[in-house]
């Protein structure tokens, strides 16, 4: 284990827990994920944002070959494994809904759990879900996945589609999560939507688990005015692990270390060290992953040295740069 202690931004562990086990699940041991409370805390990590993917028809019946769980049992089941994790590891885990919370459980000698959604179309274009959202625990809302929603339009190949910006609805939802306190997540939007966030937000947002499109062409990534203009925000992008995303060739399945540092050094040259983060999507993807869980996290720390980046950088990069933005945008 290094001595750096990692905020990963983004995991589809709970998906998978629930999926797998029903609500009376926890994350402690799990051989069959990438993460569990046992890796997390034996790799040092200091918070992980668990994801409540919203599970579209698409995938229930092309990937996972089972009929849909209603939404609001879907929602509740994912929650229950995270409160299960918390109620039945106390010593080890704790739930942070903010900065403070992190840094006090860390002092206390534990990893943070910290509750976030993926995909905006639970919103379902009520603000009061999005409080109710948040009075859970929700600390953090992908606006899109890969479909329109309530709130806008994803990254697609269409470049119509991509083009397209936030819905009113989603200018209002974006306002209205920074004022009470829920980190706006860019992830998987559309070009357009991203540009009315930077016009639209007065605090930081975040990429939570994108990389950059000159390096890897997937429409998920981010071009190099985009990283440039988050990190102008005071915003973050967390660095996904996937081949997909690593890659200049969707062929390639490998996920490398090497990868992952040109990455780091890319968003470096275009908005500095404090735009860039750790979002590894474990989870939610799959290939050869040379960081296959959070007690390898090392290995990169360990390159990024080697890359140019100095200790000081590398703490920003772990989690100095998450907590930053969680400070100011995060109650």
């Amino acid at each position: 284990m290094s001595g750096y202690h990692a905020i990963d931004m983004h995991c589809d562990t709970l998906m998978k827990a629930y999926l797998n086990q029903g609500d009376t699940a926890d994350i402690y041991e799990m051989p069959e994920a990438d993460i569990d409370l046992k890796r997390l805390v034996s790799g040092g990590a200091m918070a992980q944002f668990l994801a409540i993917f919203m599970i579209p028809q698409v995938v229930y019946s092309e990937y996972l070959h089972r009929d849909p769980i209603p939404e609001e049992t879907y929602i509740a089941g994912c929650r229950q494994v995270f409160e299960n994790t918390l109620k039945r590891y106390p010593d080890l885990a704790a739930r942070a809904c903010n900065a403070d919370d992190v840094e006090r459980n860390f002092k206390a000698g534990k990893f943070s759990a910290i509750l976030t959604m993926e995909d905006g179309v639970a919103v379902h274009d009520d603000m009061k879900n999005l409080d109710r959202y948040y009075q859970m625990g929700v600390r953090a809302l992908s606006l899109t996945w890969n479909f329109e929603n309530c709130i806008g339009f994803p990254n697609s190949k269409d470049p119509e589609i991509m083009a397209k910006g936030l819905k009113p609805f989603g200018i209002e939802a974006i306002k209205h999560m920074q004022d009470i306190g829920m980190l706006v997540d860019v992830s998987h939007l559309s070009d357009g939507g991203f540009w009315d966030c930077v016009k639209y937000c007065t605090k930081p947002f975040v990429a939570t688990h994108s990389n950059c499109r000159a390096l890897s062409p997937h429409t998920r990534n981010m071009t190099d005015d985009m990283i440039k203009a988050l990190g102008k925000a005071g915003g973050v992008m967390g660095i996904n692990f996937g081949p997909e995303f690593l890659n200049e060739s969707p062929e390639n399945k490998n996920s490398t270390i090497e990868r992952m540092v040109a990455m780091a050094q890319h968003e470096k040259e275009l908005a500095g060290v404090d735009v860039i983060a750790i979002g590894t999507d474990f989870d939610g993807i799959e290939g050869n992953l040379e960081v296959n869980g959070p007690d390898k996290m090392h290995l990169l720390c360990d390159a990024l040295i080697r890359g140019g980046f100095s200790t000081a950088d590398v703490e920003k990069i772990m989690c100095g740069n998450v907590l930053r933005v969680m400070k100011e945008a995060v109650k």
